[in-house]
């Protein structure tokens, strides 16, 4: 039996992160000769990590169709301007004294590492909390949506906390992936209204720089409840840019939406999108990353075993629906198209019935 690549996962950032921006305003992440950027220098950068940027850059561009993270380090960097250099000072809340923590409804959360965050400034709570939910979730999740509203104003998108939600966003626990959502739109204050909702479509339509992180945040705007039947139909349109960047942020921003309708636009994005970079994107979330539950993925399997008698998929593209239906169902038939059918004959989950649009990208 032939072994079928496996899809990466990851949503952690490499080792040595970049935390400096190109001055510049590229949009393609093909990789493709791209004019010099204007290097800022972050406060807190010595010269030795400087040296070894173009490295760096480098290395983000060639994961930026695999890894999540790897993505955002190429947004940032790809699509610059001067909102994206952060200040390294505190957050503004800092100096102040910080507000009590409430207290969660399990009594069991209560120990003395909660004491200590006790006393901390709000940014510190919310990513030292995080970060215990990325391990020890049933500890801390009690207390990040209870504070939640306590921290609004106070939180910052620092790239410490950043670091932290796509972390968390990796986690197999998704009660974990939706608190990452949630202070990430809270330290971007971004209320789960239709407030926010324009405020995202008109980054989006008016700010090419702060375009793709507006998409994904879209993406997740609609996971919280707000307007999901109108984001996905912002973000399908979206995915059928002409612009690869923006088309890949789309791709972000349906895996976070993670309904059951945004399931078609992935796997008609994973077979027809021109770009090999945004197939793998588009596959890679709709069998692992996002916010997709179990139960919502294996419902694309029969349309991934009807993409098995596509003959315009080329090699590579058949290998990422081999990938997604080993990683989807945990089972393991290689490239024997057969076996996979016998396989889910006998399956007891049920099947969706209706069909994948060829067309999708090009209506």
């Amino acid at each position: 039996m032939t072994p079928v690549p496996a899809l990466n996962f990851s949503l952690e950032p490499a080792e040595g992160r970049v935390l400096v921006r190109p001055m510049n305003n590229q949009e393609d992440i093909s990789g493709a000769s791209q004019p010099a950027p204007c290097w800022e220098r972050a406060a807190n950068r010595d010269s030795v990590a400087l040296n070894r940027l173009p490295r760096y850059v480098t290395f983000f561009l060639l994961l930026a169709a695999l890894s999540t993270a790897a993505g955002y380090q190429v947004a940032r960097l790809e699509f610059s301007g001067p909102h994206w250099l952060r200040s390294t000072q505190p957050p503004a809340s800092s100096g102040k004294l910080s507000p009590a923590l409430l207290p969660a409804s399990n009594p069991g959360a209560v120990d003395a590492d909660v004491e200590a965050i006790n006393h901390m400034a709000p940014q510190q709570q919310a990513e030292r909390l995080l970060q215990l939910a990325i391990y020890s979730p049933d500890q801390s999740l009690g207390l990040i949506h209870k504070n939640l509203d306590s921290w609004r104003g106070h939180l910052e998108d620092t790239d410490q906390l950043f670091h932290l939600v796509l972390k968390a966003l990796d986690s197999d626990d998704p009660r974990v992936r939706v608190a990452a959502v949630e202070i990430d739109l809270v330290s971007n204050n971004l209320r789960k209204s239709p407030q926010s909702l324009a405020k995202l479509r008109h980054q989006i339509q008016h700010d090419p720089g702060s375009r793709s992180l507006a998409l994904w945040r879209l993406g997740a705007l609609g996971n919280r409840g707000v307007a999901p039947a109108t984001v996905l139909t912002l973000l399908v349109r979206y995915s059928r840019d002409a612009n690869q960047l923006t088309r890949f942020w789309a791709v972000e921003g349906l895996a976070m939406l993670g309904t059951e309708e945004s399931i078609d636009p992935l796997l008609s994005i994973m077979a027809h999108d021109p770009a090999k970079q945004i197939r793998e994107r588009a596959a890679t979330n709709l069998a692992r990353a996002g916010m997709l539950t179990g139960e919502q993925r294996l419902t694309a399997v029969p349309q991934l075993l009807n993409l098995l008698d596509d003959d315009s998929l080329d090699a590579g593209t058949q290998d990422l629906v081999y990938a997604s239906l080993q990683a989807i169902t945990g089972a393991s038939f290689g490239r024997n198209a057969e076996a996979w059918r016998e396989w889910w004959a006998h399956h007891d989950q049920p099947e969706k019935t209706h069909h994948l649009p060829k067309n999708l990208l090009t209506a």
